[in-house]
């Protein structure tokens, strides 16, 4: 009993988040009396067109006098067995299902229109009792980007969280040894996950090619891992390049140059659509034979407002002649803000060769975020305040910051300049001694300075034109390799 209300407890803070606020779409109550004792009952309620995901929160009194009730779902079908849709007994007080994903327990697939049931189940009340059952019933629409409800937060402040956005297990083309050694095949998501706990790391993102079959796996292994955050997405993967939607729970037609998908323009409103955000991936990977589609060549060119980020460093690449960098650098300079990410694109999470394949945690894409949510994470990338550690270690960073009068500015800000032309920038770099910080403006090195100590701090000033600028850093290693990449702050000419 002891497991069964840990397991409960669990589920409960694991889901009691989003719902708060919201009012159920129906709520359902049940009166059980003594007379229900190891009995099964159905407590029917309409599901309407138009919805694709629903979730039920459920509670009922009578515990302290050792009342319990099981709870099960049932779906529109002439049969139990094409009806059944999960039974969670008495370890849950809440679920949800959608087409993609499930709390464990109970079965994804649509949520068609029509008569749906709770299926109650009383193992026990005592003579003479009396228990008020209530069920509250939240229905997610089609076009919505909104779960019901959306798992707590696992740290509530806010601050640098580290991650790996580009990893791949046996649900796509992940591979590792078997657990005897003696061959090869699909490699187990818990064993990715497990390295990125060992790792250090705080979130990571599940970046299959072309499904979402992994979501319901992370849904149920998420309160295991209760120190990483466990984030769906997808690498879209098409003949036209490839790029990883983060946060997309259902699946999405990558069908690129198909009359059902013209376009990656089509793709990306799609995803969009979803609740995602869209990284280009390896954009100047040669595309072959040996690897097809993976260079970025979009045919028509893409809108690139529809893009959030670009993976200028996918596994060891930091600085090979496929490096995204300078990929990223023209898009800066045409005017596109978007923020450079990093991602290992591990497939065998157990090799420790290096490249090919990455190993997890290399590089490390440390976002600042208001908490360690799906949601906040997402958020933190859409904002740019994000450096890339090509090491993957555990303490290295990078913060950059520019104020003028009373304005200041992080990576992925604005600065819109005032009545004076100069602006004072401040880098602070810890956890990294020996090195050079590089100050990049509009493309071109345009200052390097040392980094004498592990904790030190560069003060610059610069002046600035009439017309848009963009500024970042970069800080290379005692070798002089590419440590720390930054994002750029941009420089907004003052109105008028």
């Amino acid at each position: 009993m002891r497991l069964l209300s840990l397991v409960a407890a669990l589920f409960l803070a694991y889901t009691a988040a989003g719902a708060a606020g919201r009012a159920p779409d129906l709520t359902l109550r049940d009166t059980i009396t003594d007379s229900a004792f190891r009995t099964y009952r159905l407590l029917p309620f309409d599901v309407p067109e138009g919805v694709k995901a629903i979730e039920v929160r459920f509670d009922y009194t009578g515990r302290e006098a050792r009342t319990t009730i099981d709870v099960g779902l049932l779906g529109p079908g002439e049969s139990f067995d094409k009806s059944f849709r999960g039974w969670s007994g008495g370890n849950k007080r809440a679920f949800t299902i959608s087409n993609g994903d499930a709390t464990p327990s109970y079965l994804s697939g649509p949520v068609t229109a029509g008569k749906w049931q709770l299926l109650l189940g009383v193992p026990n009340i005592r003579n003479g009792q009396t228990s008020q059952f209530t069920a509250e019933v939240y229905f997610q629409r089609e076009g919505s980007t909104e779960l019901p409800t959306q798992p707590a937060p696992l740290r509530t402040e806010a601050g640098w969280y580290r991650g790996d956005l580009h990893m791949h297990s046996g649900h796509s083309d992940g591979s590792c040894a078997s657990k005897s050694g003696e061959k090869r095949g699909p490699c187990p998501l818990f064993l990715t996950l497990n390295a990125a706990a060992d790792r250090g790391l705080d979130f990571v993102v599940f970046t299959e090619h072309n499904t979402n079959s992994h979501v319901r796996e992370l849904t149920a292994l998420q309160p295991y891992f209760d120190h990483l955050l466990l984030i769906p997405g997808m690498e879209m993967t098409t003949f036209q390049g490839h790029a990883n939607a983060f946060n997309l729970r259902e699946p999405v037609d990558f069908r690129v140059g198909s009359a059902t998908v013209p376009d990656w323009n089509t793709l990306l409103r799609e995803a969009a659509s979803k609740g995602a955000i869209v990284s280009i991936n390896h954009p100047r990977v040669p595309t072959g034979e040996a690897c097809m589609g993976c260079g970025w060549s979009p045919n028509p060119a893409v809108d690139m407002s529809l893009l959030q980020a670009i993976e200028v460093v996918n596994g060891y690449d930091a600085e090979s002649d496929t490096a995204g960098l300078p990929f990223w650098e023209e898009q800066l300079q045409l005017g596109h803000r978007l923020t450079a990410i990093g991602g290992s694109d591990t497939h065998d999470v157990t090799s420790k060769t290096q490249p090919p394949p990455g190993q997890i945690g290399i590089p490390t894409t440390v976002v600042y975020a208001s908490e360690l949510s799906t949601d906040a994470i997402i958020a933190g990338i859409r904002a740019g305040n994000v450096f890339i550690d090509t090491k993957g270690t555990r303490d290295r960073m990078l913060t950059f910051t520019a104020t003028q009068e009373n304005k200041r500015a992080t990576m992925g800000q604005q600065l819109q300049l005032g009545s004076r032309r100069s602006v004072t920038f401040d880098v602070r770099v810890t956890k990294l001694a020996g090195g050079t910080i590089e100050v990049i403006r509009d493309g071109a090195v345009t200052r390097r300075s040392p980094v004498p100590a592990p904790d030190h701090a560069l003060t610059f000033v610069e002046t600035f034109d009439d017309k848009r600028h963009w500024l970042r850093t970069n800080v290379r290693d005692a070798q002089g390799k590419l440590a720390l990449i930054g994002n750029p702050i941009y420089i907004e000419a003052a109105t008028r």
